[in-house]
């Protein structure tokens, strides 16, 4: 069965591989607190089936617990250790099983392996949680070998954790007209592309979320970055393929055989 990835928009993706709905940081909402999505409808139900849930950090657009509660009961939900101290709400959505996983931790997941492995970034529970909680990525290892980057800045050993991998899903943007210290923007998720050469690439987590009464700040970082990613993706690392993908597109991404 080929691999296949649909970008929903934002961080939320799902990945089937080996007959195994995979869901990365599921975010339904139309408004979040101060941001509401300007693009792509909200993903339909069908988008909540999975097999497991893989949640980078606390960020409340990474970690959204209502769309968490529109889980099937009985999905295990990966999340970073700690992840539960420090939401407690969490704790409330018992129909769920939360196993909290830290960088180097393998999980089994029908045919699947999903590793655990560091990211650069903020992993609190904003705007005052304390820092317990690491942000993750993670590598699901199947009939392809798939990054998910969650949220991250470029940091050195990234690709000697990551390893070899077929397809990245790599942040390229995010909800607001200013990136922060660990982020990636289109040109350092070039950069990561090139330091990890994988076969392809989805740039995701960007052209989704807007922060409510900007929408005339900084425009373009908020329409521009999937088509940065590619431009500047083909100038540093012309042998991967890249997919851009509008909201609810899929692909089926060439792995190695």
């Amino acid at each position: 069965m080929p691999v296949e990835i649909t970008w929903w928009g934002h961080a939320t993706c799902t990945l089937e591989d080996s007959g195994t709905r995979v869901l990365t940081d599921p975010l339904f909402a139309r408004r979040l607190a101060h941001l509401r999505r300007r693009r792509g409808a909200p993903p339909p139900p069908e988008a909540a089936v999975a097999d497991v849930v893989l949640v980078s950090h606390l960020h409340a657009d990474h970690l959204h617990l209502p769309s968490l509660q529109r889980l099937a009961p009985g999905t295990p939900v990966l999340v970073p250790r700690g992840a539960p101290r420090v939401v407690p709400a969490l704790r409330r959505l018992d129909h769920l099983r939360f196993v909290e996983v830290a960088p180097g931790d393998l999980t089994e997941v029908g045919d699947l392996v999903v590793r655990t492995v560091s990211a650069r970034h903020d992993g609190r529970r904003l705007p005052v949680g304390p820092h317990r909680s690491p942000a993750l990525g993670f590598v699901v290892e199947g009939e392809a070998r798939t990054y998910f980057a969650g949220d991250t800045g470029l940091f050195e050993s990234m690709a000697e954790e990551v390893g070899p991998v077929d397809v990245a899903l790599l942040p390229v943007g995010g909800w607001g007209p200013f990136l922060g210290e660990g982020h990636l923007d289109a040109g350092r998720a070039a950069e990561a592309l090139a330091r990890l050469m994988p076969r392809s690439a989805v740039p995701v987590h960007y052209g989704t979320y807007w922060p409510i009464g900007m929408d005339s700040v900084r425009p373009h970082e908020f329409h521009a970055p999937g088509d940065d990613f590619v431009r500047l993706a083909g100038e540093r690392a012309p042998q991967v393929a890249v997919h851009r993908l509008e909201h609810g597109e899929s692909v089926r991404p060439e792995v190695a055989r």
